[in-house]
């Protein structure tokens, strides 16, 4: 087993398993919290976020398969996912990828979203993309459900953030086409959503403007 990430709240490893590579996501304690407290949350946490890779699976939007999940040691044991992470993509100058990706982003947020799924940390990092054209969302740690529009809104305006401040030379361009291929699938709703994302624009400017 190779540590191959060490985050915040997890870190990952490279290991095997029946001759398969596989990840696995252990969550870590913090000695901030008392250790029962930290024992249940992380506890929670690992069993929520396989049943939210489960149910974005089910939902049309390519996850890992779930090997195993072991809520005493807090590891989840997943598919390992060979391919490009968006994120290197992103970085290259603008082309026909950058296009097709980009509205992939936008119908599989939608398909999430429509299932009440709300993704939490909507970056580059956590988008693989696979040589047969699949786009896998990994890293659900930060997901919920929720069907408020505010929810939907936020989901995809951190998503612009992220695109911003990561690949801000294609930023703009990647994200209307972000929003094209999520009023694919939400039609009407993605309107709504777009409007959100707007109103929510707006009040980050204005209380930057305040500060």
């Amino acid at each position: 087993m190779r540590l191959i990430k060490k985050g915040a709240e997890a870190n990952l490893y490279l290991s095997e398993l029946n001759g398969k590579p596989v990840l696995i996501k252990r969550r870590v304690e913090k000695s901030y919290r008392l250790g029962t407290l930290d024992r249940k949350l992380r506890s929670y946490r690992t069993i929520h976020e396989a049943q939210l890779i489960h149910e974005a699976k089910s939902a049309g939007v390519p996850t890992p398969i779930i090997y195993l999940v072991d809520e005493e040691s807090f590891t989840i044991v997943m598919e390992y996912i060979v391919g490009e992470r968006l994120k290197e993509i992103f970085n290259k100058p603008f082309k026909r990828s950058h296009v097709n990706s980009s509205r992939l982003i936008g119908k599989q947020v939608a398909l999430l979203h429509r299932q009440n799924i709300i993704h939490g940390d909507l970056t580059t990092s956590n988008m693989i993309l696979t040589e047969d054209g699949k786009l896998y969302f990994i890293d659900f740690g930060l997901g919920y459900h929720s069907n408020a529009l505010e929810d939907r809104g936020v989901d995809l305006y951190l998503l612009k953030r992220a695109l911003t401040s990561t690949h801000h030379r294609v930023a703009n361009r990647c994200f209307k086409l972000v929003l094209e291929g999520y009023k694919t699938v939400l039609k009407k709703d993605g309107e709504l959503v777009t409007l959100k994302i707007r109103e929510i624009e707006r009040r980050g400017r204005y209380h930057g403007e305040r500060m």
